[in-house]
């Protein structure tokens, strides 16, 4: 139905960053894209409006809409959201025209609403994904796309039988960066991958989920019996409501929240489905007040050799009291180089081809020049968009409603999604019981013994 409006596909400028890089031999390169490639939206045309509705009007999925917004021939007809004040907000900002509702099943009965964004709490992700599929409706929902292990076979199901359009929000998927990395570590240009490390560093109330509180929350203006839908009951408290995602009952802690962003864009990059074994260990470290997700998270990861790739390990990390902070990258090592990704530049530092065996020969004659030096120059090459790029999250939209007219499929499908979110959710499983998961990447599914 649209498409976003036209961009420059000389997108991804290569440069060079630093003396430093410079002194290390760094070369300039460029990427771009042509029409039919990921991010490359097709054509609007003749009677190809698309009309969303909002389902979550938190702060992701406002953002999700507004992006969704900027691009050519998508209005926004309904919000939905358990809370009066931002159903009120979402009036403001996007005309009181719109349907309100706190029940998203009203929005789903509406014949005028094409597609919805998701942006509930991680507990309902399951539930409104196959009911906005079985009525009918495209969904972009927000990640991880589901809450607990298991949850992801019904929506799959859902996207199958409805031969739906249904992405998962992870936006690096559609990024520049990592499709830079993906052709580099095809073309070798790291030799054999052996390791890959990724890490995500915070160190602020909000950065910890510390969300405000609006002064005028109640009983009478927020909906928490809905809220709460499947978990356990309790009294109102709207701690809970408004810093969900610090609560093992509705959200899914920093694997759920910050580690599938980093599994989607490394499953992308190697054409992996994921690790065999995951073990996590972290803790609550300052962030305690009454929070049960942990605030420090480390997560270990065995990759299995197939096809596609050969055995690698997976170190993750996230830290939300990083006295640096600000450090966010997924780093890919090989035997001949290594490369730190983020969705926005790609920096390749590769070791000039040496024979160990020459090596070794020259410390047995006692040659006074270090075994190898001169094989062993580096080189770096940093590849950067250029200024003016509309950024993975507008492209990853983009090839939403690009799907929905009839264009390539979306990049991160049901079981795209559940693959990365999967080792996400069995970090959680892995710190809360204490044991290492076991996982079965292929099927999808906890191996039985």
């Amino acid at each position: 139905m649209i498409r976003p409006s036209r961009q420059t596909r000389r997108a991804f400028l290569g440069s060079v960053t630093g003396a430093a890089a410079i002194a290390a031999g760094a070369h300039v390169r460029a990427m771009s894209r042509s029409e039919g490639e990921p991010g490359f939206q097709a054509r609007k045309g003749a009677n190809d409006r698309i009309q969303i509705a909002l389902i979550g009007a938190g702060g992701m999925g406002v953002e999700d809409t507004k992006t969704a917004l900027t691009i050519d021939g998508v209005k926004l007809v309904a919000a939905c959201d358990l809370y009066d004040g931002r159903l009120e907000s979402a009036r403001k900002l996007w005309g009181s025209e719109i349907f309100t509702s706190r029940d998203y099943r009203e929005v789903l009965a509406r014949k005028d609403v094409d597609a919805v964004v998701i942006g509930t709490p991680d507990h309902w992700h399951q539930r409104i994904s196959v009911d906005a599929m079985d009525a009918g409706k495209a969904a972009y929902c927000e990640k991880p796309m589901v809450q607990q292990l298991g949850e992801g076979d019904a929506v799959i199901a859902a996207q199958r039988r409805n031969k739906a359009v249904f992405e998962v929000g992870s936006q690096g998927m559609s990024s520049l960066g990592n499709e830079k990395a993906r052709e580099l570590l095809a073309s070798g240009a790291i030799g054999v991958l052996n390791y890959a490390e990724g890490f995500w560093a915070r160190n602020s109330p909000v950065g910890a989920w510390q969300y405000a509180v609006p002064l005028d929350a109640s009983e009478q203006t927020v909906d928490f019996d809905r809220f709460l839908g499947s978990a356990p009951k309790r009294p109102f408290d709207p701690i809970r409501f408004f810093r969900w995602r610090n609560y093992r009952d509705y959200g899914t802690g920093v694997s759920g929240d910050l580690f599938v962003h980093l599994f989607s864009s490394l499953h992308f990059i190697t054409n992996s489905l994921g690790p065999t074994a995951i073990i996590a260990s972290g803790g609550l470290r300052y962030w305690k007040a009454g929070r049960d997700a942990p605030d420090v998270m480390r997560g270990m990861f065995e990759y299995p050799e197939t096809p596609e790739h050969p055995p690698f390990n997976l170190s993750l990390r996230v830290n939300f009291v990083d006295g640096t902070s600000g450090s966010t990258y997924l780093r890919l090592v090989g035997s001949e180089g290594a490369m730190d990704v983020t969705w926005d530049d790609v920096t390749l530092r590769q070791n000039r081809k040496w024979d160990p065996t020459r090596a070794v020969q020259k410390e047995f004659r006692h040659d006074p020049e270090p075994a190898g030096r001169k094989e062993m120059l580096a080189s770096t090459t940093v590849f950067k968009v250029e200024q003016g790029y509309k950024g993975a999250h507008f492209d990853h939209l983009g090839n939403f409603f690009s799907a929905i007219r009839g264009g390539k499929p979306v990049v991160e499908d049901a079981v795209f999604g559940y693959r990365a979110a999967a080792p996400a959710l069995a970090c959680n499983q892995s710190y809360y019981e204490k044991h290492a998961v076991r996982w079965d990447p292929v099927n999808m599914k906890v191996p039985n013994g």
